[in-house]
């Protein structure tokens, strides 16, 4: 029978469905959990350090600063499900705490964020796309000195290769693609913040990379429908596969994708409770006498 195609594409979805077609219908379609995992913690963890420093006014965007931020973002975390769910022992979360550190610190090694003029952080945007709906989180949406838009996402693992940068701004162009349909302004630039290189990539959203990202768009929501209706979805194998958190269930590796269905309807089953929910973040910042304050622009749902 076919499979209930997902309530929505996001850059991650668009990612995953790309990189693994089966990998996509065990997180997507059947909705098995993603144990989180060192590196995921820790990513969201710099992000959060991040997000409240640019809360602060821009003179006080110090290092010292954002070392407190990360403090707080610790702090915040011991009822996080997954931080729970991870449970490090002492020397694990020393470990990870003193990787964050090092990430936090080396932001200010490619950019002045007192120069940072936010006017979102950890920004919901959603829009409808020929019955498609089309959401994202935008790690930072600012205003450069010309006034135009500047989409920013901070990325805690290692750089691509010169070849493969494109491939890897394909999410800030689906950013880039929401705020023009949402907001009506084309960004003037989009860029990935790599903390542990340090460095950053940069591209300049164009009418022809917007329209490319929606004739994209619509391809892979067409490919999930004939994969959901045919109850198709194939493994690819790479090197991605050492981080797939469904080998089990995958024949590439011996695994029966039934029984990943048969695992869903358990943990989705009335008495068990669906899916834990991602706890809501701060939808938007907007800067007033030089520090941000929340607004709400757009709603992910």
């Amino acid at each position: 029978m076919p499979l209930e195609l997902p309530t929505s594409l996001s850059p991650s979805k668009v990612s995953s469905f790309t990189d693994c077609a089966l990998a996509f219908r065990f997180s997507a379609i059947d909705r098995l959990p993603d144990p989180p995992t060192v590196a995921t913690v820790k990513g969201s963890l710099v992000h959060a350090a991040l997000e409240r420093l640019m809360l602060l006014a821009p003179s006080e965007r110090s290092p010292e600063a954002a070392v407190t931020c990360l403090a707080d973002a610790r702090a915040s975390l011991d009822t996080d499900p997954e931080w729970v769910e991870l449970a490090l022992d002492e020397a694990g979360e020393a470990e990870l705490l003193a990787e964050a550190d090092v990430l936090v610190r080396r932001y200010f090694d490619i950019e002045d964020p007192s120069a940072v003029t936010p006017i979102g952080l950890e920004l919901r945007m959603e829009v409808e796309l020929d019955g498609l709906t089309l959401r994202g989180i935008i790690d930072r949406l600012e205003l450069d000195a010309d006034g135009e838009l500047v989409v920013t996402d901070y990325k805690t693992g290692r750089a691509p290769k010169e070849a493969f940068e494109q491939s890897r701004l394909g999410g800030v162009h689906f950013y880039a693609f929401l705020c023009e349909r949402l907001l009506g302004r084309r960004p003037s630039r989009v860029q990935l913040l790599y903390l542990s290189d340090p460095v950053a990539i940069t591209t300049t959203p164009s009418e022809q990379s917007i329209r490319q990202l929606e004739r994209k768009v619509r391809a892979i929501w067409s490919a999930i429908e004939r994969a959901c209706d045919r109850d198709d979805f194939r493994p690819k194998q790479s090197r991605l596969c050492g981080w797939c958190a469904f080998q089990t269930y995958c024949p590439a590796f011996g695994g029966d994708p039934s029984e990943a269905r048969a695992v869903a309807a358990q943990l989705q089953a009335p008495d068990r409770g669906a899916t834990p929910s991602t706890p809501s973040t701060q939808s938007a910042a907007q800067a007033t006498d030089g520090a941000p304050v929340a607004v709400h622009l757009a709603s992910a749902g």
